[in-house]
């Protein structure tokens, strides 16, 4: 590789290295393999943002990592660490230090045959750190005169060892048997269970001289989690109450009881702030985190990396008011409105939501919901739930089906009522939820539109919801059934920062909330695309 360029006077540099303090007696640091594994990554460039074409000088933090876990040896020269654990909040640079360690043990490792894997959760996670890796390739001449670069298949090819680097998919079934020299598993918290790390770690390099398993990972929130799992032993060894040769751990973050909204814990938690991060960035998002319970816990765990619960609750009570302001419903007759229909089960709660978008600059969406119940198993679920169903009743807040189930015939009725009232331009509906009402409703001519539960199609109007509630622009007359479904939300949360409202976490039902967000969606996409016919992300279903 080309020489070593000068590092810029500006850049902070590891000054006094100490050798980690988990090294065996009887090993010792070999300061010229240690050199050798900092000289290759710093002739690697950046990839990224204003970094990409500089030479990728470690940070102090990361020159540790390197040091340690490349420079530690046995008496017999191989390695004292088999498996790396490292936990930093996101933005600090770790898809481009994991993609320049998969490199290193590709190319300069000597290791014959090299086998080097990348995992994640999913495929497309797994390929974030190998692109990162490619570009890498791609910007060093030194490496790609002798690589073979298989976009299409993940694969990357080093000629002079007949070693390759190649991102796995998730399934696990297909993953035994593979002699793993190198193993780069990115977002550990993310993992469903421990069987794709179990079959990766466990007896896949006994054929290598000195595997490495390089796990890197942000905080998560399941606390029965593999992640949690090695988490408790990287601190567990940290705090000197484990002891396990072979493991190296790295933890930057903030203990639970820990201020997160004190700055200086913030670049605690962040060895790159100041470089790849900006404090401004850190400031903005803090900002939003006080007003947001549910940015509350995104930037706690993603930023300062602590483990908080996935269960957040979502809207305040004093944000939420904000939108009891009488509705004077006569004045609606004939507008245009975009509805939400979450039909849960028949014996359930149906709620039917409609959204009337804004007619001038300056005036607000206003919400008018409805729902139903069984009549014979009101009474049981107001003893059962202490939920005052019976008295919503009476206040006309519920249509009451006669039966055990809801009545679908009878929701059919009274949306067609309520399109001789109003003009229903269009429902969002579960797209998994393919009951014989809507296709009877799409029969009936109205435009069902599928919306998928998940993080993708829930998060915009999730978000929006929120928005517009915390800046009172949205009317919803106080209603109470409404106003107890929306204290119920639970907002869970995932990596990268969507949200979805969580039926099985919410404390109750939440039937109302789903609907208004599918509702408030389809109103905002009209307002942007102007016709569903225009949006690449819903198609109209055709039954």
């Amino acid at each position: 590789m080309a020489a070593k360029k000068s590092r810029p006077a500006e850049y902070p540099t590891l000054k006094n290295y100490k050798p980690t303090r988990f090294m065996l007696p009887d090993s010792h640091y070999d300061k010229m393999l240690a050199d050798r594994a900092v000289r290759f990554i710093e002739n690697l460039c950046h990839t990224k943002g204003r970094w990409s074409g500089k030479p990728f000088w470690l940070l102090p933090w990361q020159e540790q990592i390197i040091r340690d876990v490349f420079g530690v040896v046995k008496e017999d020269g191989t390695r004292q660490f088999r498996t790396a654990y490292v936990e930093i909040p996101k933005k600090n640079g770790k898809s481009e230090l994991a993609a320049a360690i998969a490199l290193y043990l590709l190319y300069a490792d000597n290791e014959p045959s090299a086998e080097v894997y990348g995992a994640a959760a999913d495929r497309q996670q797994a390929s974030i750190v190998f692109d990162v890796a490619k570009r890498m390739v791609e910007m060093t001449p030194a490496l790609l005169k002798r690589s073979k670069i298989m976009a299409a298949t993940k694969r990357l090819v080093n000629y002079s060892n007949v070693g390759f680097y190649q991102v796995l998919s998730a399934e696990v079934g297909t993953k035994h048997g593979l002699n793993v020299s190198g193993l780069v598993l990115d977002e550990l918290h993310a993992q469903p269970n421990r069987n794709l790390v179990d079959v990766l770690t466990k007896g896949s390099g006994d054929a290598r001289t000195q595997p490495l398993y390089f796990l890197i990972t942000t905080a998560g929130t399941d606390r029965n989690s593999i992640c949690y799992e090695y988490h408790t032993k990287a601190k567990d060894i940290l705090e000197g109450k484990r002891i396990d040769p072979s493991f190296y751990p790295v933890i930057y973050g903030l203990d639970d009881g820990e201020d997160w909204n004190d700055e200086k814990a913030w670049y605690k938690a962040n060895p790159s702030l100041g470089y790849t991060i900006q404090i401004d960035r850190v400031r903005d998002a803090h900002r939003e985190a006080l007003t947001n319970p549910a940015e509350e816990n995104v930037f706690r765990q993603l930023r300062l990396d602590q483990w908080v619960g996935s269960a957040v609750a979502w809207i305040p009570e004093h944000i939420y008011d904000k939108g009891d302001i009488p509705i004077d419903t006569a004045s609606l007759r004939g507008r245009e409105c975009y509805c939400g229909l979450d039909l849960s089960s028949t014996s359930d709660i149906t709620a039917f939501v409609m959204v009337f978008p804004p007619l001038h600059e300056g005036d607000k969406y206003i919400v008018v919901p409805h729902f139903w119940l069984p009549r014979e198993t009101l009474d049981l679920r107001v003893r059962r739930d202490h939920v005052p169903y019976d008295v919503w009743e009476r206040q006309g807040l519920f249509h009451v089906t006669e039966g055990n189930v809801v009545d679908y015939n009878f929701v059919r009725k009274t949306i067609n009522d309520l399109n001789k009232e109003f003009n229903i331009k269009e429902i969002g509906v579960d797209r998994w939820n393919a009951t014989q009402l809507i296709t009877d409703l799409e029969g009936d001519g109205f435009t069902m539109v599928p919306i998928g539960m998940g993080f993708k199609d829930m998060s915009p109007g999730m978000k929006e919801l929120y928005k517009l509630l915390l800046e009172g622009k949205i009317i919803h007359g106080g209603n109470p059934v409404l106003r107890w479904m929306a204290g119920n939300v639970v907002a869970e949360i995932d990596a990268a920062e969507n949200i979805k409202p969580s039926k099985k976490k919410s404390t109750e039902k939440i039937d109302g909330i789903v609907a208004w967000i599918m509702g408030l969606d389809r109103a905002i996409r009209q307002e942007q695309q102007g016709s569903v016919y225009d949006d690449p992300d819903h198609g109209l279903w055709v039954f």
